[in-house]
């Protein structure tokens, strides 16, 4: 198996408004460390969208045509959210955020340096830092991207049967290529890398890489009891 995570083996680069942020990028994740300077650089604010009620917009933050940011919403910035989107109340998108068209930010959701491709989904209860979400790739209620290891030390990619790969980042949570699924309640581990059409099931706590077309399973054992008295 190999020991590089190419953009293209997860992503369809074709489908994002960013795909400069993968140039010259042997893994997928160094685009993570580039998107604040791509901002700075690049981000040209302006509401274009639609404000229901009064969310809170930061100075340094673009909103594309159609895109709709419900009351109750922050987007703090510096943030760049795409066309026809859904940002909904209670939705707090943080520093250096990247929107693709077509995508859901729901109630109770938080980002921060992340960048989510066109028709992402991120609709309930759900934290992403430091990731990259593929084409329509969605996350289940409650699923959390967690994204600074206990020791605060460097994040390593880990492939059963090879050795693993550090990425020089000290908070990295997670990339989910196109079309990927995160059941409710699961937890990816720091370094998580989940390939296209994947499947991770409701509850788990994922850690590693989980293959393109592949679904990792996690079923609890019940004991019943009658009850007393």
């Amino acid at each position: 198996m190999s020991t590089t995570f190419a953009p293209s083996d997860f992503l369809d680069l074709e489908r994002t408004a960013h795909r400069v942020l993968f140039e010259h990028a042997a893994n997928v994740w160094e685009a993570l460390d580039k998107i604040a300077a791509y901002l700075k650089f690049s981000l040209k604010p302006g509401v274009h969208g639609e404000l229901m009620g009064q969310p809170y917009i930061g100075p340094d933050v673009f909103i594309g045509e159609g895109t709709i940011v419900e009351h109750g919403a922050t987007i703090k910035g510096p943030a760049w959210i795409g066309a026809d989107c859904q940002i909904r109340s209670g939705c707090y998108v943080r520093e250096n955020v990247l929107v693709g068209d077509g995508a859901v930010l729901g109630n109770s959701c938080e980002f921060k340096n992340c960048l989510l491709f066109d028709g992402a989904q991120v609709p309930h209860f759900n934290y992403v830092g430091d990731s990259i979400l593929g084409h329509k790739s969605h996350l289940g209620a409650g699923a959390i991207l967690s994204n600074v290891k206990l020791d605060h030390g460097e994040i390593f990619v880990e492939t059963e049967g090879v050795p693993r790969v550090g990425t020089g980042l000290k908070k990295f949570g997670a990339v989910l290529g196109d079309h990927a699924e995160v059941g409710c309640n699961a937890v990816l581990n720091p370094g998580s890398i989940i390939g296209r059409r994947a499947v991770v099931y409701p509850g788990a706590q994922w850690r590693g890489v989980l293959a393109a077309d592949s679904i990792a399973k996690f079923r609890q054992s019940f004991s019943v009891l009658a009850r007393r008295g």
